[in-house]
C-alpha cells in the first residue's frame, strides 16, 4: 500500500471521537519516510507522540516461536508444537480438525520478513530515539510478563 493511502487512512482513524484520548498504533510506521510523514501528521493535527515501545526478541527466538504454530484449518485455533501441543498430532483440541503450518510461518518466509524490519524497520528505533520517546522492552517472556513490561514503560 502506497504511503500515501497509509497516512490518509491514518489521518482519517484519527479523526473518530474514541481517538482523542490517545492511540496506540501497531506496525506502522514501518520506514522511515511513512515516520517523517507520521511526524508531519501529528505536528499539523497538535498531537505529541509520547512513547514508541520495541520489543527486543532475538531472531533465532523468533524463528523457533514462529515455526512451531500450527493453525486450525476448521476453527483457526492455533496451537504450538512446544508450548500448546495438540492432545493428537496434527489435530486440534477445540473442534478437531486439521492441523497446519501456514506459509508464512516457515523458517524461510520468516527469515525473509525479519531481513525487511531490520533493513526497514529497525533504523526507526534510532530515529525515535533521538525524541527521546523509545522504551525498550525484553520480549522473550511470557504474555503476561510482557504485557506488564509494556504497561510500566507507559505508565499504564
Amino acid at each position: 500500500v502506497p504511503d500515501e493511502v497509509v497516512i490518509g487512512a491514518v489521518f482519517s482513524r484519527f479523526q473518530k471521537p474514541d481517538a482523542k484520548k490517545g492511540f496506540i498504533l501497531d506496525g506502522f510506521p514501518r520506514t522511515l519516510e511513512q515516520a517523517k510523514a507520521l511526524d508531519g501528521l501529528l505536528d499539523k493535527m497538535g498531537i505529541k507522540l509520547d512513547h514508541v515501545v520495541v520489543i527486543e526478541v532475538p531472531d533465532d527466538y523468533l524463528v523457533e516461536r514462529l515455526t512451531g504454530r500450527r493453525t486450525c484449518k476448521g476453527c483457526g485455533y492455533m496451537h504450538h508444537i512446544e508450548f500448546d501441543p495438540p492432545k493428537a498430532d496434527g489435530v486440534c483440541d477445540k473442534c478437531g480438525g486439521e492441523l497446519y503450518q501456514r506459509d508464512d510461518d516457515q523458517e524461510a518466509t520468516i527469515r525473509e520478513r525479519l531481513t525487511t524490519y531490520h533493513n526497514q524497520t529497525s533504523p526507526l528505533i534510532d530515529y525515535y530515539s533521538t525524541k527521546g520517546v523509545v522504551r525498550k522492552i525484553v520480549g522473550t517472556g511470557s504474555m503476561e510478563d510482557v504485557q506488564e513490561a509494556v504497561k510500566a514503560a507507559i505508565g499504564a
